[in-house]
């Protein structure tokens, strides 16, 4: 075992060169209870004739320890990471292929030990939640990231089957919630036990056989997509965003590595790590909606106080824009205890000395008001819907084996209502575009295509079972139908085919019926 000379420069330790180890950095020996992982130093083996040589260069070459397996994911071998010293690169140029190509492997870097501004940093290789289109979601994002470099991490939320948390801003504010990818009910580190149990003593009733595993974060933003583009407003804002907390749900390696890095850092402050923290989560990040209260709440107290007529007509209008949203992705979890409801009593508005703005003292007695109160001088009472969990939806087939999964709104008086001519008069004209179904159908897929288990064969059923929903949709809408109605329709497929198979402009759509049921239709 060789020691690091006390004249070296820069220390740079690449992620694939930690294993479960224990760093004593003393005598920079990295060892665990059983073999040995050694650190080793070579010359470089490159020098190109006709230019200047560089200094002395340090290469730190991980041995991997006697017994482990080139397949399992802590063990890999990795490339050399160099460290040249001195004044001239030049040597290096011709390799060189820009810093976002280095990034790409994260197991090399070149760097000089004389400019510390050209390390390979955090930025490089993870760049920020950059979202162009949206700048006031961009800065969000970003101080939820200010706050967690402040120590505010994200709260783990108890309720559901996966691993969600509340992010909050530097003020302590809850802002948004933030569903990663791994830590969905088909995730690899869903930290819910329950989920864990479920799987492991019943695999053959777990999860739903008809949507895609480990893509709830992009249902969520999905959802959120078709809401805007149909201008239903009952989504709250959801994007995806990569983030890093202490607070998240990370394998026992992961939290190793981070811990000697830090600890090297702290003894060693030139040395330079690709990635300091934790590994980055991709997930789906959601807006945070204020003063809602789950539907089942709201529901119940409407059966004992039923609202007036022109708020229940509002309602019912809010109602209808949810209806749609569920049928066009064919939610498979819409429960009465995953959409919330917001609903403000009508109150008069203060001025800030405590009085009304007609000067007379503010009261909480209806008899005072009626007395004393000018009723242009009371905000009016607003209800709105908000549709959260929107993570189980946009599947590949029309539930067919055990269970249905069925539109638990379907059962509310408000679903045997025709649908109004305001949401005719909002959506029609959209869904009756062949051109707009497409587009919507391509934006889709510019959003499912970065998962890196994207399947194109299953978009285009995902996508197949999406324009039947909405052919039956626009038919329901055309002949005055109401949800329950809607609901109870033959579930259409329609496929989209090439009519010349060499060209790729035309394309003809055929129509199916699925007529395979599930065995329990009431679930």
């Amino acid at each position: 075992m060789k020691k690091l000379t006390e004249d070296l420069n820069i220390f740079i330790l690449d992620d694939s060169n930690v294993d479960q180890a224990n760093v004593t950095v003393g005598a920079m020996e990295f060892a665990n209870n059983g073999p040995t992982v050694q650190i080793t130093c070579t010359p470089p083996p490159f020098n190109p004739p006709g230019r200047l040589s560089p200094s002395p260069a340090i290469m730190l070459n991980r041995i991997v320890p006697t017994g482990c397996r080139n397949d399992q994911p802590e063990s890999k071998i990795s490339d050399a990471i160099h460290i040249v010293t001195g004044k001239n690169q030049s040597a290096l140029g011709d390799r060189s292929e820009g810093p976002h190509e280095n990034c790409c492997r994260p197991t090399i870097g070149i760097i000089d030990a004389n400019n510390i501004e050209s390390l390979i940093s955090d930025e490089d290789c993870f760049p920020h939640n950059e979202i162009t289109d949206d700048p006031y979601f961009s800065d969000l994002v970003y101080s939820a990231e200010i706050a967690i470099d402040a120590g505010i991490y994200p709260e783990r939320i108890y309720q559901g089957s996966s691993g969600s948390y509340f992010v909050k801003n530097p003020a302590n504010k809850v802002v948004a919630v933030f569903k990663p990818k791994d830590e969905e009910p088909y995730g690899r580190l869903n930290p819910k036990w329950t989920k864990w149990m479920h799987k492991l003593c019943c695999p053959c009733c777990f999860g739903r056989a008809c949507l895609i595993p480990n893509q709830g974060y992009l249902s969520e933003a999905g959802a959120s997509l078709v809401d805007q583009k149909l201008n239903l407003n009952i989504v709250p804002k959801t994007r995806v965003v990569r983030l890093v907390s202490e607070t998240f749900n990370y394998p026992r390696i992961d939290r190793q590595k981070a811990r000697i890095k830090k600890t090297i850092k702290e003894r060693i402050p030139a040395a330079r790590f690709n990635r300091m923290s934790l590994p980055p989560k991709t997930g789906s990040f959601q807006l945070f909606v204020d003063g809602h209260k789950d539907a089942d709440y709201w529901l119940r107290r409407f059966e004992q106080e039923p609202l007036p007529t022109r708020l229940a007509q509002k309602f019912q209008l809010q109602f209808e824009r949810l209806v749609v949203l569920d049928y066009i992705i064919r939610n498979t979890d819409r429960g009465n205890d995953n959409w919330l409801i917001k609903y403000e009593q009508p109150t008069i508005v203060p001025q800030s000395n405590g009085t009304t703005p007609n000067g007379m003292p503010r009261s909480n007695s209806r008899l005072e008001m009626n007395e004393n109160t000018d009723w242009n001088l009371v905000q009016l009472p607003e209800i709105r819907i908000a549709a959260i969990d929107n993570g189980l939806a946009f599947p590949f087939k029309h539930p067919d084996s055990w269970r249905a999964y069925p539109y638990h709104w379907a059962w509310l008086p408000q679903a045997k209502v025709p649908f109004s001519q305001d949401i005719k008069d909002l959506i029609l004209p959209s869904l009756s575009d062949l051109n707009f179904v497409e587009e919507l159908c391509n934006e889709l897929y510019e959003l499912f295509r970065q998962d890196k288990g994207f399947d194109r064969g299953l978009f285009e059923r995902q996508m197949s079972v999406m324009r039947g929903q909405i052919l039956n949709l626009t038919q329901a809408l055309k002949d005055g139908k109401s949800p329950v109605q809607l609901v109870q329709m033959p579930a259409v497929i329609v496929e989209r085919s090439k009519v010349n198979p060499g060209s790729a402009r035309f394309f003809s759509f055929q129509q199916r019926f699925q007529n395979k049921s599930p065995f329990f239709s009431w679930c």
